[in-house]
């Protein structure tokens, strides 16, 4: 068995991110992936948003994490050259009722201190954009978007140079708790036990199973996993927009919003549906709740320009009409094991985040980030 100090099991954008937060402090790290990549999962498979921290509750870590997160994105791009456009977005409005909800989304925002915010009518939010159809409009001017596969990579390419080993093909199969930290199975293609000080789960979708695999970790602090897939659908041709275009959210998502890449493709999405296992396959029937959804604020729409695009699952800790979940961060002061991180939950906003939520592992466990 051999001796390491830190793992990090996954390497999406969150788990990337931790791992580079602890080899830029001095640690030794390295991630498994079951995957034969980095961000194979749920990072790559979303819109590409920089979030500017809407949504969620006041004082939720979603809504600290998203801020902070977002304004240290911005600046990590900036520094490291990764392609990113800050283009804003606008939540639309398309009658009376929605329009009376814009002001109360705006005062969630700013009481989680996004920046940026204006109400506007529909004649200026048609000044913005002209092909538009809404009644009012709030807009976000911090909203943005990136390119999330150069992002990863930066980070990778960061934690790589602090000393970090990514091992890819290497699922956990197994593992227990000691009074030292942990031990791990891990298999493959060469199998090996790994006795570590200090584990962080960062596996997304498959959080929760990778914390069963630990033999006395407590199962009571352990969610479900459930899983929430969007499907997208792509525009053929250039879209009339140059900001991203929401619907005014309704109880269940955002709704079927627009977004734009950096390369000028357009993307609507995503729509909710359960699902009992992974599957991204996108069913090309679903457009045409797709086009009556985006016709409500883009009436111009053309006949058949939607083609169906690509599908991401979120992985959620809570069943279909809980409530909405937090992102969930366990040390040893929540579970009582030493040496053990959990993160559960981690959907969308965690592109945004991840960087602050590498910092926040980083002080939970002794080591921020230079």
């Amino acid at each position: 068995m051999e001796d390491v100090d830190c793992v990090v099991i996954g390497a999406g954008v969150v788990g990337i991110a931790i791992a580079r937060a602890l080899a830029l402090a001095g640690r030794e790290v390295i991630v498994l992936e079951s995957a034969g990549g980095i961000g194979t999962a749920t990072s790559s498979r979303n819109s590409e948003v920089i979030h500017a921290g809407i949504y969620y509750p006041k004082d939720s870590l979603m809504a600290r994490f998203c801020v902070q997160g977002r304004r240290m994105l911005y600046d990590f791009c900036r520094d490291r050259g990764v392609p990113f456009r800050n283009c804003g977005k606008l939540i639309v409005a398309t009658n009376a009722e929605e329009g009376e909800r814009l002001a109360g989304i705006k005062a969630r925002a700013e009481a989680n201190g996004v920046e940026e915010m204006r109400l506007l009518t529909a004649a200026e939010a048609t000044a913005l954009e002209p092909k538009l159809c809404c009644t009012a409009a709030l807009l976000s001017g911090s909203t943005g978007v990136l390119d999330s596969h150069a992002y990863m990579l930066t980070l990778q390419g960061e934690a790589e140079h602090a000393g970090a080993v990514f091992v890819f093909h290497s699922p956990i199969t197994g593992g227990c708790v000691t009074d030292a930290g942990s031990e791990i199975a891990v298999g493959g293609a060469d199998p090996m036990r790994l006795r570590c000080r200090l584990v962080v789960n960062a596996a997304g979708l498959h959080a929760p199973a990778v914390a069963r695999c630990f033999a006395g970790m407590p199962r009571s602090f352990i969610p479900n996993a459930y899983y929430a897939k969007g499907s997208y659908f792509t525009l053929a041709g250039r879209p009339p927009f140059s900001r991203l275009i929401y619907p005014v959210p309704m109880p269940g998502g955002l709704g079927v919003h627009l977004t734009i890449d950096l390369g000028g493709q357009a993307r609507f999405g995503p729509d909710v549906e359960w699902i009992d296992r992974i599957d991204y396959s996108v069913d090309p029937r679903r457009a045409d709740g797709f086009v009556a959804a985006v016709r409500r604020y883009w009436p111009g729409l053309p006949d058949g320009a939607l083609q169906p695009g690509y599908a991401g699952i979120r992985p959620k800790i809570v069943p279909p009409g809980a409530p909405s979940q937090d992102f969930v961060v366990q040390g040893p002061r929540t579970h009582g094991i030493p040496g053990l991180v959990h993160l559960f939950g981690i959907e969308s906003p965690g592109l945004t985040a991840a960087i602050a939520l590498a910092d926040y592992v980083g002080e939970m466990v002794g080591a921020a980030a230079r």
